[in-house]
């Protein structure tokens, strides 16, 4: 069944079709941060200086599962929350280095945020 429509060369598609960014907090956007050797945060972008970035309330990525990549855990979450490892979130994190921020969805956010805090 085609989902889309097209009207003066516009392609329409429906509204829940469409991934829906992650709510802004105090104007920051959530986002998931891959680094050169720190590993991988989700959480708000406060400031990025070139390579270097400051998060809040950012949860360490330490192990997912249920995505095949990054690029999947940003779009669609995860879909086996009690196997990943996520570390409860930081109030503030500076990371360096920084090659790779990904904007998350709505339903990804939820997801990420659903994860049980990892403790040891």
């Amino acid at each position: 069944m085609e989902k889309e429509i097209c009207i003066n060369g516009v392609v329409y598609v429906p509204k829940g079709d469409v991934a829906e960014a992650a709510e802004k907090f105090e104007g920051m956007e959530y986002v998931i941060v891959r680094t050169y050797s720190a590993g991988v945060f989700a959480g708000y972008l406060e400031k990025r200086n070139g390579q270097e970035v400051v998060m809040r309330q950012a949860r360490r990525i330490w192990y997912w599962a249920g995505a095949a990549s990054l690029s999947q855990l940003a779009i669609d979450g995860t879909s086996s929350p009690d196997t990943c490892k996520f570390p409860e979130a930081v109030n503030r994190v500076e990371l360096l280095q920084a090659i790779e921020i990904l904007e998350v969805t709505k339903k990804a956010k939820a997801s990420i945020e659903a994860v049980k805090v990892w403790k040891q």
